[in-house]
């Protein structure tokens, strides 16, 4: 569920049109609608949530609702029970939709039967099988692999740019998913919100097997180090703060990490983001962070070398070979030991 938290965030980049608008029409059956609630159609305008049309159900269920729009738009279908959970249906225009869907009370969520006329819909439905399906521990470890397959397969349809997202806090490992779904759509879809996320989520990405930009920031005292310097070792450039808690508490992991590999040619590049000069040497000494390569410009998440590798959060770790190309992000505890063994094996 925190995955579609994030997915509902992008919503927020839809907007509005300047096209003349053409008819879109959704037809089909919603079972499972609790006694004296209603099924709304919504979009989010601006920053808001807005209806767009209530269903009119018939005695068999079925309904028909006609919506004006002038480009491909993300509509939500959902009760007004106040769960706030909705079924996603990208719509595009001149569509003729025929689905049916079932609210599933017992599990909060909306199944999707029958698609005709809608690819983009027909694979939220799909999407969200694999979810209803993970009901025990092997399903739930193997539902981001087959979500991951069914996007690829799925790629040149629209609503992949969307479902993407699900990887958003995985994205370091994923980026070559993203790229794919982002390089499909692009020829047709270049100006969509979704579409031009991709896009901006991969600017300046450093993904394995890329060369590691460049880094020149002044020690401690004041000596300008390079990441070019290195070239020939193993290097982990290791971005962390002496206010960062979680960076602390994995610095005696680093630490063993070098003492264990340092003759092998195992080096650390550590950037700091920290603003008081004072502090990142103190927490330096304090850690027993002994490895000569410490660099700051001491300007926080304004830093020159964390906006290049796009850090957002620390710690955080990019494994560089010998020849200056990346081998891998974020890797920590075990599994950094685990990647450093068999470099150094």
């Amino acid at each position: 569920m925190r995955r579609i938290a994030l997915i509902f965030n992008l919503i927020m980049l839809l907007s509005a049109g300047s096209l003349s608008a053409q008819k879109t029409t959704l037809s089909g059956t919603l079972k499972g609608v609790p006694d004296g609630y209603h099924a709304i159609v919504s979009k989010v305008v601006g920053d808001k949530f807005v209806p767009v049309d209530t269903l009119q159900l018939n005695k068999k269920n079925a309904f028909k609702v006609s919506l004006d729009i002038t480009e491909p738009t993300l509509f939500f279908l959902h009760i007004d029970n106040g769960d706030g959970n909705m079924c996603h249906l990208m719509m595009e225009p001149k569509d003729r939709v025929q689905a049916d869907f079932e609210y599933l009370a017992d599990k909060h969520v909306y199944k999707i039967t029958n698609c005709k006329g809608s690819g983009n819909i027909e694979l939220y439905g799909q999407f969200n099988d694999i979810l209803m399906g993970a009901t025990n521990q092997d399903a739930i470890a193997q539902a981001p692999a087959r979500i991951e397959e069914l996007i690829r397969q799925n790629k040149e349809k629209l609503m992949a740019s969307f479902l993407v997202t699900f990887f958003e806090q995985d994205f370091d490992n994923h980026v070559m998913l993203y790229k794919e779904v982002r390089d499909a759509l692009a020829p047709k879809y270049a100006e969509n919100p979704y579409v031009k996320h991709l896009t901006e989520r991969l600017k300046g990405v450093l993904a394995p097997g890329m060369e590691a930009p460049e880094i020149a920031m002044s020690d401690p005292e004041g000596v300008t180090r390079r990441l070019s310097d290195l070239r020939g070792k193993v290097v982990l450039i290791d971005f962390w703060a002496s206010w960062c808690s979680p960076c602390r508490r994995e610095n005696p992991n680093v630490v063993k990490l070098y003492n264990k590999y340092k003759d092998q040619g195992f080096e650390i590049f550590s950037v700091s983001l920290d603003k008081d000069g004072n502090a990142w040497r103190k927490a330096i000494k304090d850690d027993g962070l002994a490895w000569p390569n410490h660099v700051s410009d001491l300007k926080q998440w304004q830093s020159a070398a964390g906006r290049t590798y796009g850090i957002m959060s620390i710690p955080a770790t990019v494994l560089v070979d010998r020849e200056g190309k990346i081998i891998a992000r974020n890797l920590r505890g075990a599994e950094l030991e685990k990647q450093l063994q068999e470099i150094f094996k």
